[in-house]
């Protein structure tokens, strides 16, 4: 099965090779559920879109993370089905105005989105400007009204200190997840970074990979590193590996 969605153009997640045990392998349901099917690429058609979304039902992932202008058909085709909205808010580069990422953010989920993953602004964690990082995800975090919040650090962009700050800033701020990367920036997610971000939270916040996650033994090494959920394009990939490799256990 081919997934309809256009493919980032990142580079696989950095991971040694891994053969897993047939026996302590996860059931494609709970994989699934740590999937967020990612439907982004600024080029995606409504059909293709439509396709992506008609796919992740099908899977049964956690979630699809579409673009804030399909949140209302994302809403539509999904009705029912278990797989939540989640949209994106200061996507891809976290510059705009705290005041934008709010309306975005209150805006979004009136119209059905479930989670947001907002992009924390770079240049600022850059900078060490602690109060504007920590404030602008709080406000994003107060206009999502109890929904799901992922704090995106980009990481290709930060250095060893300024991952981990990030995601202090993040927890402190209350959300709920940190996240590796938009699959926009030239590289994603690796195992040095999700062993990281794990260690660097608190065990209530959770730990998102995204950003060259095409594999099923790229996530499950991500996996053991601490990440409990993914943003992908290679959902049919990964989940198929995966039942292909239970019928022939």
């Amino acid at each position: 099965m081919t997934d309809p969605s256009i493919p980032d153009t990142t580079r696989e997640a950095q991971t040694p090779d891994s053969s897993a045990n047939p026996m302590a392998l996860p059931s494609v349901s709970e994989v699934a559920k740590m999937i967020d099917h990612s439907l982004l690429r600024p080029e995606l058609t409504t059909e293709r879109f439509q396709a992506g979304c008609e796919l992740a039902a099908r899977y049964g992932t956690a979630s699809v993370c579409v673009r804030p202008s399909d949140v209302v058909l994302a809403a539509a085709v999904l009705a029912g089905t278990g797989v939540l909205v989640g949209t994106v808010v200061g996507f891809p580069h976290g510059s705009t105005t705290t005041a934008i990422k709010v309306a975005e953010t209150r805006e979004l989920i009136a119209t059905g989105a479930q989670e947001i993953d907002m992009v924390l602004h770079i240049g600022r964690l850059r900078s060490g400007n602690t109060t504007y990082v920590r404030d602008d995800i709080a406000a994003v975090v107060a206009a999502a009204q109890g929904h799901t919040v992922k704090v995106i650090l980009e990481n290709a962009y930060l250095d060893r200190d300024q991952k981990i700050l990030g995601c202090q800033l993040a927890e402190m701020a209350g959300a709920h997840f940190v996240k590796t990367s938009t699959g926009f920036a030239g590289s994603g997610a690796t195992v040095e970074d999700i062993t990281l971000m794990r260690a660097t939270v608190s065990d209530h916040v959770q730990v998102k990979a995204a950003g060259g996650v095409r594999s099923l033994d790229t996530l499950l090494t991500l996996v053991a590193a601490g990440a409990t959920r993914f943003g992908a394009t290679a959902t049919a990939t990964i989940l198929d590996d995966l039942s292909a490799r239970h019928l022939g256990s």
